[in-house]
């Protein structure tokens, strides 16, 4: 049979447009599907404006840290028109980025919405009917938002986080993952009086209890209210706002509701059904170590398979399946001691097992850490503590984990994570000289094992 492409990839997220790229450059006829905008969650709507809205919202910090420093700072104010005509701009600008290397690359951009009819042939919207003799889905993740909520119409998500008119005095932000701590923080810094809820009993679940437990502070202190155990019951119109009712039994009103709680992979419609493509009940698509379904000639990566839903992932899965598929190789991704960050206020950055999980799968681990306060804040006067803490195990004294928090944890966590996934042990560590005065000379001179 002849096929109208070698490869064709639905949705244009980071996953897919590095599958789509490489695949055409390994000599792949490829084809590109994208219903919205090119560059997915992370470019568009997550990752990347989050991160500038993080950036945007520390300001109010940095002023007034700068009167410890000698500087006296008049006349300050905040627009927040302006910081979302800019978000903006800057976006547009990666979305043609990320078009003009799918061009260069040589692979078709079709600006359209693909479902599939068979295992080889995908319906478009505009009325065209392909075929392609390798199929990847890549369709990323979309907001969960609990249905069995009464009045759930009425409240937001991220998505529409970064496109409010204006911001609301107060907000209730319904959640306790990394999305839902880093909105808190935005929000409480640009002066909204912030309500976090969240149902189980610290925030941040799977982190270093370490960590959950100092962030939860550092949060508090700065004005963030954390309601733990608790959950939306009913949000109801009230005025220009909403009135919500908690499962504890409290009401308040707000400006708006958000709900951060989890994302869902985005396959409905998709016509995975009908051409038999395994997912489980949420949605999320089956697939093996080199992302093939069960149907031979369909793929997925990314958060699509909610198998670690992280930007970076998905671009190294999308590109190991163009390399086993169309370069000759054989490449499988390795997804244990992935770094990550959250950026949060003050910011987490994180790589290898958390004390907990070495615990259960080491037996005897030994822990270092320290708190102390940052430098920068010696002038400033802040009331902020950073947190170190290195996982080792106590048989072959290999580094397990590093848990960070505190300013650029997330940049140095990147770092971390070569020397944890090299195996690192924590005299390699000890036998690093240290960079003074620094807050990461910490991880080379921590000698004491934590006995708390």
């Amino acid at each position: 049979m002849n096929f109208d492409y070698d490869l064709f990839v639905i949705g244009a997220g980071s996953g897919g447009v590095r599958a789509a790229r490489i695949s055409a450059k390994h000599g792949a006829k490829v084809a590109i599907a994208e219903e919205y905008r090119v560059g997915g969650t992370c470019v568009i709507r997550g990752c990347v404006p989050k991160k500038l809205f993080v950036y945007a919202s520390q300001y109010a910090e940095h002023f007034e840290d700068a009167l410890g420093y000698g500087w006296t700072v008049q006349g300050v104010d905040f627009d927040w028109a302006t910081l979302i005509e800019n978000k903006d701009k800057e976006i547009d600008r990666l979305n043609k980025a990320y078009i003009r290397n799918l061009e260069a690359s040589g692979a078709e951009l079709i600006q359209a919405r693909a479902t599939l009819k068979d295992a080889h042939t995908l319906a478009l919207s505009d009325g065209r009917t392909v075929t392609a003799k390798t199929i990847l889905i890549a369709t990323g993740a979309t907001p969960f938002v609990p249905q069995n909520v009464p009045g759930h119409e009425l409240a937001i998500t991220s998505n529409q986080a970064f496109h409010l008119e204006q911001l609301p005095r107060r907000i209730a932000i319904v959640g306790g993952g990394y999305i839902a701590v880093e909105f808190a923080g935005i929000f409480s810094n640009l002066g909204v009086e912030t309500i976090l809820i969240y149902r189980g009993d610290q925030i941040l679940r799977g982190f270093d209890q370490d960590l959950r437990a100092q962030l939860t502070a550092e949060m508090k202190k700065k004005g963030v209210e954390i309601r733990t155990r608790a959950d939306i019951q009913t949000i109801e119109k009230s005025g220009d706002g909403v009135r919500l009712t908690l499962t504890d039994g409290a009401t308040f009103g707000a400006g708006h509701v958000m709900f951060a709680t989890g994302r869902i992979p985005h396959t409905k419609g998709l016509g995975l059904e009908q051409v038999g493509v395994e997912v489980d009940a949420n949605g999320t698509i089956k697939v093996d170590a080199f992302s093939r379904t069960n149907i031979a000639n369909i793929f997925a990566v990314g958060d699509v398979t909610n198998r670690l839903n992280l930007t970076p992932v998905a671009i190294r899965e999308g590109h190991a399946f163009a390399d086993t598929q169309f370069g000759g190789k054989s490449v499988q991704v390795d997804h244990s001691d992935v770094a990550t960050a959250v950026f949060s206020q003050p910011e987490i950055g994180t790589v290898g097992l958390t004390e907990e999980q070495a615990r259960a799968q080491f037996g005897k681990v030994d822990i270092y850490k320290t708190s102390f306060k940052p430098m920068r804040h010696t002038l400033s006067g802040r009331d902020e503590r950073m947190l170190m803490k290195l996982v080792v195990d106590a048989e072959t004294d290999r580094v397990l984990g590093c848990h960070i928090m505190g300013p650029d944890a997330g940049e140095m966590a990147q770092l971390l994570g070569i020397a944890v996934k090299m195996k690192a042990t924590k005299a390699d560590f000890d036998a690093t000289m240290a960079v003074h005065p620094t807050a990461a000379e910490e991880l080379v001179t921590m000698r004491e094992k934590w006995t708390g």
